[in-house]
């Protein structure tokens, strides 16, 4: 299996990481799963993102009541992602700083379409 097969899936702050990675990643990945998280260092995203993966799709979801990473926050980071040409599907829900059975559906729905 190559690494176009490969969806980097992460929570919190693994979220974080698999954002920071795919958009760095030097060859092309299915997927991006970023749940309840932010992109870090998105100063430099611009300047570091590869061009194999300009276009990954990216699934981010968020809790519109969490109390760890303020939805905000995220939303900052689903904005920024739009702006630089990233495809985002986003979602809130009406949890914390969690996983709902919404979400594990919607993402579901997601991987079907990317793989």
């Amino acid at each position: 299996m190559g690494p176009e097969k490969i969806v980097l899936a992460g929570f919190s702050q693994g979220g974080a990481v698999a954002l920071q990675t795919a958009l760095r990643y030097p060859q092309r990945l299915a997927g991006v799963l970023a749940l309840s998280c932010y992109l870090p260092l998105n100063t430099s995203v611009e300047a570091e993102r590869r061009q194999a993966n300009r276009d990954v799709p990216i699934f981010m979801a968020h809790g519109q009541y969490d109390d760890l990473i303020p939805l905000p926050r995220a939303e900052q980071s689903k904005q920024l992602l739009e702006k630089l040409g990233y495809k985002v599907e986003w979602k809130t829900y009406p949890m914390p700083h969690s996983v709902c059975p919404e979400e594990i559906s919607d993402l579901s729905e997601f991987l079907l379409r990317i793989l």
